[in-house]
């Protein structure tokens, strides 16, 4: 038993040799053959080698049309032109690199090509008989090898050195053959990983975009809530159906669901469930009431209704906000009579402002403020002296009423302007005013219109009877460059130096005929309704000119006019258009930028390169109705954290 067993290892130890050694024995011979016959077998099928111009397809494996694997061009280099270097900075280097390579390898062929030829010119016909074998006699005519080599020498012994040649050829296009093809492996590798690449960023991107912020699902439950209350339309009056309760059920639990949100991130994970219940339910309504016609008038009146609403809370919203433009704050309030009761506590040597002798100096820069507000008042003086290049020059001239006249005195008492002179009057002591009468009131409850500090700018000759210039500031406006340029201009003796409004698409684009009734005869003959316009706000006035045209007896004119036909809107800018009608110099408008106050598309550029910015409007920066994006230009030239504003909680 044991003998039989050592036969079968035997037995199959000798199989196993026999298998391992019998390739080698084949493979040996077969590499002979080759060798012997090899060189001569492959320059006789270099010479029928014919390249293809378009690139095979394959048929088993379909090919990519991607760019990125596309085959490299096959480009043929002249025989000088092998081992020179492309250009550098191309685009597609990998292509390049297989380019020359390809190019380098076709090169070689063409030459080899060249020698077969002359060598057959020479009288070797042997070789075209070899050149006929099929691969199989070639491998059966290997026993005659020796004569094959010897009449190999005598007929080619004129090409040994074509022979060395074509053999380091051979080899240098294996070589290269094989780098081609390591370069070609390594540039699949590097495509197939910026594939991947590719891939992994889609997919980056796609996961982005499903967690970018939608609302879809939200309005998907606005919807159907909008949808269930037109079907209870539908139901009598006082129904109480199983139908009816649901659709209120689903009503009542939809709103829940939906609350505040505004993005479907902000639903709770129940809202999706809710969802599911009220379409069963408005399914159940749809078959219930069929009629579409129906239908879509009701969803109509819901729509119209809406829109009814949203007008009405506009109108009201728009009421609100000229209510609280025309009345004061509570801080501002609080604010006025804390100073007031600082002021009359005061001696009267304590209440005078220093340095009253500059009040009359020509040569120095005066600036006029009409206002009432105590904050107001005190931006404009801060920012203009924070952007002064000669602060000591500067003279400001704050008229107020009798009420306010106390609070703005102290106020700049406890915060004195620097070197710049600060002089407050009161309205009530213009005794030459009386005389006029001309205040009437009008038809508004603004006080923009009705103030009589509104309309002291027609009297500024009398009211600075010793002054040649005076640059007037309306209490909205914050300077941020300095000013000491404008006083140089020459104005070509005009009277009134301000920016122009006539400008069309412009935020403070005004038209004449916008304020003024040209439909009057009288207006017709003496104004062109194309005439630029121009704001208030930031004017420079030549007094001097003012009093030679008497331009104030031209206003009173205009006044008395408008008050026995309606020439004009109310309001002192319409007023102005025509007093100053032809006397305006007008500046660039880098000097004054409009409509802080209602539009909150202002470049923000424009509006910090602006000399002087203006809050016109109802929107006032010290309110809380204020737009936003423009507070922090005012409010940066008022110290917040003075005692007086804490303790009226008045803050930025």
């Amino acid at each position: 038993m044991k003998q039989s067993q050592r036969w079968q290892r035997t037995l199959i130890l000798c199989l196993l040799s026999l298998s391992v050694v019998t390739p080698i024995v084949f493979v040996s011979r077969r590499l002979q053959v080759l060798t012997r016959d090899g060189r001569r077998e492959f320059l006789d099928d270099l010479s029928g080698v014919k390249y293809r111009t378009d690139p095979l397809k394959l048929n088993s494996i379909e090919q990519e049309d991607s760019e990125e694997l596309e085959e490299p061009k096959q480009v043929v280099y002249k025989e000088n032109d092998v081992g020179t270097t492309l250009s550098d900075g191309s685009e597609n280097s990998n292509d390049s690199e297989e380019s020359k390579i390809e190019g380098t390898r076709n090169n070689l062929l063409e030459k080899n090509e060249f020698d077969h030829d002359e060598a057959q010119q020479k009288g070797l016909s042997s070789t075209d008989e070899t050149q006929d074998l099929e691969p199989q006699q070639k491998i059966l005519a290997s026993k005659d090898d020796t004569q094959d080599q010897e009449a190999w020498h005598k007929g080619l012994s004129s090409t040994d050195r074509d022979q060395k040649k074509f053999n380091i050829t051979v080899t240098d296009n294996q070589i290269i053959q094989t780098r081609s093809q390591r370069k070609t492996d390594e540039n699949i590798k590097l495509k197939e990983k910026q594939s991947g690449l590719a891939v992994n960023r889609h997919h980056q991107i796609s996961r982005h975009q499903s967690r970018r912020v939608t609302n879809q699902t939200v309005m998907e439950i606005k919807d159907q809530i909008i949808r269930a209350r037109a079907y209870l339309g539908f139901a009598p009056p006082n129904s109480n159906s199983h139908l009816v309760k649901e659709l209120k059920l689903r009503i009542r639990e939809m709103e829940r669901a939906v609350g505040e949100a505004t993005k479907d991130s902000d639903l709770s994970r129940s809202a999706l469930q809710k969802m599911r219940h009220m379409e069963a339910s408005l399914s159940k309504a749809n078959r219930a009431y069929p009629d579409c016609t129906a239908m879509a008038a009701k969803l109509r009146a819901m729509n119209h209704n809406a829109e009814e609403q949203v007008r009405s809370q506009q109108h009201e919203v728009t009421h609100l906000a000229h209510l609280a433009a025309r009345t004061t704050p509570k801080g501002l309030h609080c604010l006025s009579m804390q100073l007031t009761a600082d002021y009359f506590a005061l001696s009267l040597e304590e209440r005078k402002l220093p340095n009253e002798n500059k009040i009359h100096d020509t040569e120095l820069y005066h600036y006029a403020v009409f206002s009432d507000n105590v904050l107001a008042c005190g931006v404009v003086v801060n920012s203009t002296v924070s952007n002064a290049k000669e602060q000591e020059k500067l003279v400001f001239h704050i008229v107020t009423n009798s009420l306010n006249f106390p609070a703005i005195s102290m106020w700049f008492l406890l915060n004195p302007s620097g070197k710049a002179t600060v002089h407050v009057q009161n309205i009530d002591n213009f005794e030459w005013l009386s005389k006029y009468n001309t205040f009437k009131k009008q038809n508004s409850s603004d006080p923009r219109y009705t103030s009589e500090l509104n309309y002291l700018r027609f009297y500024l000759p009398n009211i600075f009877p010793t002054l040649n210039k005076i640059l007037l500031f309306d209490h909205d406006v914050v300077v941020q460059q300095d000013l000491s340029t404008l006083w140089n201009i020459n104005m070509n003796r005009k009277v009134i130096a301000g920016v122009g409004t006539c400008q069309e698409g412009e935020t403070s684009f005004r038209r004449m005929d916008m304020f003024i009734n040209f439909s009057d005869p009288y207006i017709v003959k003496r104004f062109d309704v194309n005439a630029c316009t121009w704001a208030f706000g930031m004017n420079l006035f030549d007094l001097q000119q003012w009093r030679q045209h008497n331009l104030t007896g031209v206003y009173h004119k205009y006044l008395q006019r408008g008050s026995n036909m309606p020439l004009f809107n109310t309001g002192s800018l319409p007023l102005g258009w025509l007093t100053f009608y032809n006397k305006i110099m007008i500046l660039d408008r880098r000097w004054h930028i409009l409509g802080l106050g209602y539009d909150s598309g202002i470049d923000t550029n424009k509006i910090e390169q602006a000399a002087v910015i203006h809050y016109d409007g109802i929107r006032k920066p010290w309110m809380d109705i204020g737009l936003g994006r423009y507070k922090s230009y005012w409010s940066k030239f008022m110290k917040f954290d003075h005692p007086l504003l804490r303790r009226c909680n008045i803050q930025a």
